[in-house]
Order: C-alpha cells, then sequence, then structure tokens
C-alpha cells in the first residue's frame, strides 16, 4: 500500500477487539500502530478500502488520490494479495529456520552398511536381505520414505550394491497392487542388535546384560541385526 502512495490509517499486530494493548502514532504520520491482545494475526487499515470500517459518509465523497479505490486494478489486486503473500513468506522462513536448527534426522542408504531387511513381495521380483538400495532408473536414492518408495514403484529398473558388486532388478508393472495387500513395509532397516542401556534391576540386568553387549543368538538361533 505504501508503495503506491496509499494512506495506511492503522497497522495491528494480533487483533484487537474491545481494547488495545498498546498504540502509537508518530508524530507527522498518518498512521498508527497497534499490537492487539488476540494473537491470531494482525490487520491493516487502509484509507479507501471498502470494508466493515469504511466510513459511509467518506464513500460519497470523491476518490482522494492517497485512497485504495482510486487506485488502479493491478495495484489495488497486488494490495489485496499482499498480506496472504507475505504470511506464505513468513512460513516459508519459520520452517526454514525449524529445519536449519534442529535438521532432519535420516539414514542416507548408501550408510546403511547392513543394507535393508525386505518383504516376501520384494523377495519375489529379485530383492535379497542386506541389499543396498542404489538408484531407480538412474536417479540416486537418498533416504527410505515414501518417496523413495514411490520411485521403485514407478521405475523400471532398481540398482543395488549386493556383496561389493551392483545388481539390476526389474520392477514389474503390478508392484503397487501386491504392495498395497501386504501387511508388512516393503523394506526396513537393518541395524547391529546393541545394547544401549540397561535398566537397573530389570530382567536384563539381573541375567548379565550389560551397555554396550551384542546380541548374537537367541534360544541359539543367530541374529544378526535388530
Amino acid at each position: 500500500a505504501r508503495l503506491f502512495k496509499i494512506r495506511v490509517e492503522k497497522f495491528c499486530l494480533f487483533f484487537d477487539p474491545w481494547f488495545t494493548l498498546f498504540k502509537f502514532k508518530p508524530k507527522n504520520s498518518d498512521t498508527q500502530y497497534s499490537i492487539g491482545w488476540l494473537p491470531l494475526g494482525g490487520y491493516v487499515k487502509i484509507s479507501g478500502m471498502i470494508d466493515e470500517s469504511m466510513d459511509i459518509e467518506q464513500m460519497k465523497q470523491p476518490a482522494q488520490p492517497w485512497e485504495f479505490r482510486s487506485k488502479s486494478t493491478w495495484q489495488r489486486l497486488l494490495v489485496m494479495i499482499g498480506g496472504v503473500l507475505f504470511n506464505f513468506i513468513l512460513a516459508l522462513f519459520i520452517y526454514s529456520m525449524i529445519l536449519y536448527a534442529w535438521g532432519d534426522s535420516y539414514i542416507p542408504l548408501q550408510k546403511a552398511e547392513m543394507g535393508m531387511q525386505f518383504n516376501e513381495t520384494a523377495k519375489n521380483i529379485g530383492f535379497r536381505d542386506g541389499d543396498i538400495l542404489l538408484t531407480a532408473d538412474g536417479k540416486e536414492l537418498f533416504r527410505y520414505d515414501a518417496d523413495m518408495l514411490r520411485q521403485i514403484v514407478d521405475a523400471r529398473i532398481v540398482t543395488v550394491l549386493r556383496e561389493d558388486r551392483q545388481e539390476q532388478i526389474y520392477i514389474p508393472d503390478n508392484l503397487m497392487q501386491s504392495l498395497i495387500t501386504d501387511s508388512i513395509r516393503f523394506a526396513s532397516y537393518r541395524f547391529p542388535f546393541v545394547v544401549d542401556s540397561v535398566i537397573p534391576d530389570s530382567p536384563a540386568a539381573i541375567v548379565g546384560i550389560q551397555q554396550g553387549d551384542t546380541i548374537q543368538s537367541l534360544n541359539g538361533k543367530p541374529v544378526a541385526y535388530y
């Protein structure tokens, strides 16, 4: 609005029904700056904009150069979408800062040294436990998530690393239909079965399991991964 020389009568952070927490009008300024008590957004009151705050008597007067209604159509459009646009930009900024501060935790597929554990559907089309997923139709796969699974379903060829050599797996057209009926996820990471901590006086502590132990077998059956 200021860019198009439109008079801004009030700029309010948050909403202020009934009363205002703070208001200030600089000397030689037409704008009152306020802080409301209802933190659900904010608003701007612009001269000559027809809304519930419009002075009916003012509307009977000829449009003044500083009023919203005197501006061209494209200028009024830009003013009206300005709030929505900056809300969108603010949301991008906030989420970017969250991502920068806390990051995004995941294990890159190429770092999964023990590979993946696959369900029966995956094994039937050629995947083997321990395979490390590399590419789908030549495009590198970075992390195991819904987007990666969609890449595999849409691909014709998936390349995996198996026992230090690359293998190609041809994906059938009906893979998605098979996955829909599966009760077990297509694949999951394989991790070493290492004890992180032991609760004092718990059954694990009583039988002698200690922090840092690697579980090798259960009832004589080898356990290679968690």
